[in-house]
Formats: structure tokens, sequence, C-alpha cells
């Protein structure tokens, strides 16, 4: 009867040991959260035209083109600005997963399934989608905000653009906050 009871004893341990375990990692998930809503990821055409910064789920948070990307015609600037999009979004996707792991541990081989995915999706090998894993991350900075902008020039005759209301946001936030007052 008493080593029934040492076996139970035993195994209860080993359930709590595992309780602690799902705790701990359950206790990072806010972390977790955190670190992938503020993660970023850039690339830059090979001749540094085209540069795109993407965020959580490969989303295209800003482009930029230079003008020597802009002279170089309509063909070569989708060929040059889809590439880029591929790369950043790709490396989003890979400091996606190095994150989740690093949060809930190896358990599922996330980083090595989308190296493996990316590998052949980009025609290369998952030791070549390893080593930009090994590179230090580019430091995108915020998009700008480019709504009181034109989108190809400024027009000759346009006013400067004026200072926000000192009472803060824009025409649009004024909006917002006027569309949800009016359903309250």
């Amino acid at each position: 009867m008493a080593a029934e009871f040492d076996q139970l004893v035993t195994e209860f341990e080993r359930f709590q040991s595992s309780i602690r375990n799902v705790d701990d990692r359950f206790a990072g998930l806010g972390a977790m959260q955190q670190e992938l809503s503020e993660l970023r990821a850039g690339a830059s055409s090979p001749d540094g035209g085209v540069t795109v910064v993407t965020g959580p789920g490969g989303a295209v948070l800003d482009v930029k083109f230079t003008d020597a990307a802009l002279a170089k015609g309509p063909q070569a600037l989708s060929a040059a600005l889809m590439a880029t999009l591929r790369e950043a979004v790709g490396e989003a996707a890979r400091r996606q997963a190095v994150l989740v792991q690093e949060h809930l541990g190896d358990d599922l081989g996330l980083v090595d399934q989308v190296l493996e995915t990316q590998a052949e999706a980009f025609g290369t090998t998952v030791e070549e989608m390893r080593s930009k894993l090994a590179e230090e991350p580019p430091r995108a900075a915020a998009p700008e905000d480019f709504s009181e902008e034109r989108v190809l020039r400024p027009a000759e005759d346009a006013p400067p653009p004026t200072a926000p209301p000192s009472g803060g946001g824009s025409a649009g936030d004024a909006f917002l906050r006027n569309l949800f007052d009016e359903e309250d």
C-alpha cells in the first residue's frame, strides 16, 4: 500500500510540474503579443531604389522609392517592388516564428517549418534562409503620415499644410470620434 501511495505522489508531482510549465508558457503570452504587435521588418532592392517595411502578418506599413527607381520605368519598378515585398514579408514571417518559438518553445519546430516553406517558395536552401535569421535586423523608422500630401508631387499653388487643431488629432480622428459618439 505504501508503494502505491508513493507512486501516486510521484505521478501527482509530475502532473503539478506539467501544470507549472504550462502556466509559465501562458504567462509570457502577453509579452509575446506585445512583441508581435511591435514587429517590423524591412527590405530594400539590391540597388536601394525600393524599400518596403512590413509588420505583423506581413502587413505592408511603408513603401519608398528613390527618384532613380521611378525613372527606370513601370516594368522595372514593378519587378523591384514585388521582389522587395516578397523579401520584407518573408522577413516578417521569420521574425514572427522566432518570437513565437522563444515564448512557447520549439515543440512545433515552427522556425524550421517557416524556413523550409520559404526556401521552397524562394527557390533557395534552408541554410540560406537560416543565414538571414542570423543577420542583424534593420531598424525601420515608423511610417510617416502622408495624409496631408499629394501622391505624385506637391501642387504648385497649394497652401502650406496647416497644423492640426489644438484639441489633438486630425479631421479623420474627429470624424471617427463623432461616429462612435453617435452610436452610444
